[in-house]
């Protein structure tokens, strides 16, 4: 079940945090999480998953940044978030969509126990304005059935700013 935002607002600062908090934010069954100033974007053309790949950062200014299509723009939210008690979802906004911009390729399903900021997958079909601060996306919240392990990967455990792929670590196990 999902939870409305009347319960979100219920459980903030107790089982859900959102940091910081804006009730303005709260929506009939999430909550909006807005767009740091800063940008990743991968220095290569070919992207290899057995190692780290090299990024640089891009400041989106006051004024706005125009996006290219065909590339990923690796963001994150402004907002920390965490939860013990519930699975964190994470959509972007519908009015972001209708504009062809796409905030997660892949990644919108979060983990149990999950804390930090949301890295966002941005892509887009056609260039696009974007700006910092803004409402990108809805974070909304999943009841969970059964007994669980909390998200215990050490890999985006309570980052503290944009985390570009660390999936080389994957193949260090093996």
């Amino acid at each position: 079940m999902i939870l409305s935002g009347r319960e979100i607002k219920q459980h903030i600062g107790k089982e859900i945090i959102i940091e910081p908090f804006d009730e303005r934010k709260v929506n009939p069954n999430s909550y909006n999480l807005s767009l740091h100033n800063e940008l990743l974007v991968y220095e290569d053309n070919v992207l290899d998953m057995k190692k780290p790949n090299p990024t640089k950062t891009i400041i989106i200014p006051k004024d706005g940044l125009v996006l290219e299509p065909n590339r990923l723009y690796l963001g994150r939210t402004n907002e920390f978030t965490k939860t013990q008690h519930y699975v964190p979802m994470l959509e972007g906004r519908s009015s972001t969509g209708r504009l062809g911009l796409f905030i997660h390729v892949t990644a919108g399903f979060g983990d149990i126990g999950f804390a930090g900021y949301w890295t966002l997958e941005i892509f887009c079909v056609q260039p696009i304005k974007i700006y910092p601060n803004v409402d990108i996306c809805q974070i909304y919240y999943h009841t969970i059935h059964g007994d669980y392990d909390l998200y215990s990967s050490g890999k985006y455990q309570n980052n503290s700013g944009i985390q570009p792929s660390l999936m080389y670590k994957d193949f260090e196990k093996k």
